[in-house]
């Protein structure tokens, strides 16, 4: 036959949608044109085909060649198409028989000796081809990758031959299955923290409920070392919330690493970082750092320092959990479930209050609006992280006597799961109406809470958040509802004189 059919999948944003290789070959000049909106690296495929297909013994045929890949008005990006465009040739040109193409898809990369190369967006690809019922062929180094998805229904090649002797029938590629579980992953230990009794508890709270969080205080007194613990503590990671992490960073630059599989993101960009490194852009679009901290932690160290217009983007994404990247050409949606954690000093030399200090008012005011309101305002919890006493920091046998990771783990693991058995997600994503029936107060809390509100100038955001980590710290304590012990202390954390002064 001189013209054959063959899908794949291009990657737009996290989505894999459908695209049809349609090659025909016909008399003429000897040419190969590619149409359909390709950009460069898929337009010289033409020349991996050729000679990937003569160094595995096809030979190529000396005609009019014309490959559509549709649709028209698709982006077509990568050498994710070279694999299905070479099969197509030896489709139309009779090279190779076959009539199974109809319920398989095609993805990989060809060198110019026909081995296949991985691709990036291997996870959003099997999602969508699970969806139909069809079969995935794909390079041999993506198969790990393929691993992690249950029931997909893909098959791994390391050479072209390979693939056309399994659509001929000869040799039979073997399924994917899934076969991976976990790796074990060694996190810091919260029992290295000396002192710290306060921020300690704000970091058990905060990984209970997923509240975002501020720490702030003097350089030297472990704000990064309790923030680089934090993963250590949190629950582990669901089956859907891992596959939806993974498919994000698959598509990235970098690609996902399956050693970190279940592991909860930590991603702590440099305060030179862009907006567009913070939120994702390029062309095509990327995801960005708040996306690849999909449902897991971005930390935010000197959050001053950061560019007041960086800081501001992610007032949006805190909200609504996504963000959206329009470019000219092309719009993609990512996620951007993110547990949002900051480190700051309470003034540019960093010790507000001692002797040591010579900041004027001017300069800390100066320092301190570089962190807007409207952001403050949607940080859940605002904690003080005083210098550590000095006979905690003489090395002693006694050394490690605190509260280890293991230990806090088992009680968040625990307070999560009730929040979870109640409303089937985590406290921070109770929506207001949800808050009347999960969070009630008896009426003199209401008022607690209404003087607090009036004393402290908060906002009725802050209202909102200040219920649901009180209804944290009530599930923590293993209380049905929230008493007024629960509520002061997630009071307290809204409350940072330093920063309020």
């Amino acid at each position: 036959m001189s013209i054959a059919i063959i899908h794949s999948r291009a990657i737009t944003g996290i989505d894999a949608p459908a695209v049809t290789i349609e090659v025909h070959i016909s008399n003429g000049l000897p040419s190969l044109s590619i149409v359909g909106l390709a950009e460069t690296a898929v337009k010289e495929s033409k020349d991996r085909v050729r000679s990937a297909l003569l160094n595995s013994q096809f030979s190529f045929p000396q005609q009019r060649i014309t490959i559509n890949l549709a649709p028209a008005d698709l982006p077509k990006e990568g050498g994710r198409f070279d694999l299905p465009i070479a099969l197509g040739i030896l489709v139309a040109s009779e090279q190779i028989a076959t009539d199974s193409l109809a319920d398989k898809e095609f993805i990989g990369e060809l060198s110019l000796t026909g081995k296949l190369r991985p691709v990036r967006g291997v996870l959003s690809t099997i999602l969508a081809v699970n969806k139909l019922g069809r079969e995935l062929v794909l390079p041999m180094d993506n198969a790990e990758e393929a691993r992690l998805i249950a029931g997909s229904k893909s098959r791994a090649a390391q050479h072209l031959l390979e693939v056309c002797a399994h659509l001929s029938g000869q040799q039979i590629l073997d399924f994917t299955e899934k076969t991976i579980s976990q790796f074990a992953v060694d996190y810091p230990d919260l029992a290295d923290v000396r002192g710290q009794s306060h921020a300690r508890r704000a970091i058990e709270v905060a990984a209970a409920g997923s509240h975002s969080l501020l720490l702030t205080g003097p350089p030297g007194t472990g704000k990064t070392m309790l923030a680089s613990r934090l993963p250590g503590i949190m629950p582990e990671m669901t089956e859907q919330e891992a596959v939806a992490a993974a498919t994000v960073q698959s598509i990235s630059l970098n690609g996902f690493d399956v050693k970190k599989w279940r592991q909860r993101p930590f991603r702590p960009p440099h305060h030179t970082a862009s907006a567009v490194a913070m939120v994702g852009g390029g062309s095509p679009p990327r995801p960005g750092e708040i996306s690849l901290a999909h449902n897991g932690i971005l930390f935010l160290d000197e959050l001053p320092e950061f560019d007041r217009k960086v800081l501001e983007v992610l007032r949006e994404p805190i909200e609504s959990g996504k963000i959206t990247i329009s470019r000219a050409a092309q719009q993609a949606e990512f996620p951007a479930r993110f547990q949002l954690v900051a480190a700051m000093n309470p003034c540019p030399c960093g010790y507000l209050g001692a002797e040591r200090c010579h900041c004027t008012e001017e300069q800390v005011r100066r320092y301190r609006s570089k962190v807007s309101g409207p952001l403050m305002d949607r940080i859940d919890m605002l904690v003080e992280v005083p210098p550590v006493a000095k006979e905690l920091l003489r090395p002693s046998p006694t050394t490690g006597q605190e509260e280890s990771s293991a230990e806090v783990r088992q009680r968040v693991i625990i307070a999560r799961a009730r929040q979870i058995a109640r409303a089937n997600k985590a406290n921070y994503l109770l929506e207001h109406k949800e808050l009347g029936v999960y969070c009630k107060l008896t009426d003199s809390n209401y008022q607690l809470l209404e003087q607090a509100i009036s004393r402290l100038g908060l906002s009725a955001r802050a209202y909102n958040r200040i219920l649901k980590v009180a209804r944290t710290i009530a599930d923590l304590a293993d209380s049905e509802h929230i008493q007024t012990p629960h509520l002061t202390e997630a009071i307290s954390y809204r409350r940072l004189d330093k920063l309020n002064a």
